[in-house]
């Protein structure tokens, strides 16, 4: 006999990117280059030094602690996870559930929306303008009417690339503590854009930050992630955490990475500029460009249909993200930025295939 899950687990669809084997994949946003090999020889070293018998530090104290550093906050408002997604999975588990609600603005990051949803929290969406910026009022008036108990904000936006001014963070900031909710500010790409909402954050005030090692760090194969916030509320997550979820492999490679922040910048430093160059080209092809804060470029093609020039560029051995399964993407294409071979094979491809 088949047991039968959840009625709203039952209709809901997965949260997948395409994994083909291509010879050019930009497609999810990962860093094209990987750490530097001393990253490397590091993590051997910490592999060995591992008592595999033992259960690693539940607390993650000096991962936690090495972080709160580099930030300039204590460590007992850092909450480190499996990735930036078991951070946000852990926040709607302790603040989300049945009958309470959570608030994103589409078209956004499907994660915030997805993982409300599996937890048992209801979805109140907002929409974003053509140019898929936020208008205050119509945030703050939505807050006020929903009151949810968390509220999502991805800065800069996935796929949009948006990055939120730091007055309409703080509009919506008011409005959610006045509906005694909570802020999240998804901060993923944060090292790619001129604005973070970290300074913000303080422990009368209810909003948290999430950062990933994916994008940043070249990290996306370790799945480590991390919150800052108030200490009430990074002591709440931690009753809500499975007991001993981060490994001690995995907070050691955490620990490890940050010794190279240099090399971290000057990656980031570069990712930026090719960001740069690439939307240049892209402005001289047939398609709308969006401004990007992030290590992607949204776009969109003039006279083709999107569906058939991403197939196409499949068929060149190019693989980009179609986003027309995001509300109101129909027709867009999502590009990371890779190397410049990488750019240059892309591009190649586009201007064959549209011109």
């Amino acid at each position: 006999m088949r047991v039968q899950p959840r009625d709203d687990i039952a209709l809901m669809a997965g949260y997948h990117s395409p994994q083909l084997d291509v010879a050019v994949r930009l497609n999810t946003n990962e860093s094209p280059l990987p750490p530097p090999a001393a990253f490397a020889e590091a993590v051997a070293v910490a592999a060995r030094s591992v008592s595999w018998n033992r259960y690693p530090d539940r607390q993650a104290t000096e991962l936690r602690s090495r972080i709160a550093a580099r930030h300039g906050v204590d460590p007992d408002r850092v909450f480190a996870a499996n990735g930036s997604n078991e951070v946000l999975q852990c926040l709607l588990l302790a603040y989300g559930g049945a009958g309470r609600r959570a608030v994103v603005f589409e078209p956004t990051y499907a994660l915030h929306s997805h993982l409300a949803r599996v937890t048992g929290t209801t979805v109140a969406s907002g929409e974003r303008d053509g140019d898929f910026n936020l208008d205050p009022d119509a945030a703050m008036a939505l807050i006020a009417s929903a009151e949810p108990s968390v509220t999502f904000l991805c800065s800069p936006n996935n796929p949009s690339g948006t990055v939120e001014p730091p007055s309409v963070i703080a509009s919506l900031l008011d409005t959610v503590g006045s509906t005694s909710g909570l802020l999240c500010v998804d901060e993923a790409y944060a090292e790619f854009s001129p604005h973070s909402a970290l300074d913000l954050v303080d422990d009368e005030t209810p909003l948290v930050v999430t950062r990933t090692y994916s994008k940043t760090w070249a990290m996306a194969g370790a799945r480590l992630g991390y919150l800052i916030g108030p200490r009430w509320l990074v002591s709440e997550l931690d009753k809500v955490a499975l007991p001993y979820h981060l490994d001690a492999l995995k907070q050691a490679v955490g620990i490890a990475a940050l010794d190279f922040v240099d090399d971290m910048q000057a990656r980031v430093s570069s990712i930026v500029s090719e960001r740069a160059r690439l939307t240049d080209r892209l402005g001289g092809l047939p398609v709308d460009v969006w401004p990007s804060g992030a290590n992607f470029v949204l776009f969109r093609p003039r006279d083709r249909n999107g569906a058939e020039v991403w197939q196409q560029l499949l068929a060149r051995s190019v693989l980009v993200r179609n986003c027309a399964s995001w509300p109101r993407l129909a027709g867009c294409l999502r590009v990371t930025i890779g190397t410049p071979e990488e750019d240059d094979r892309f591009l190649d491809a586009l201007e064959e295939i549209l011109t």
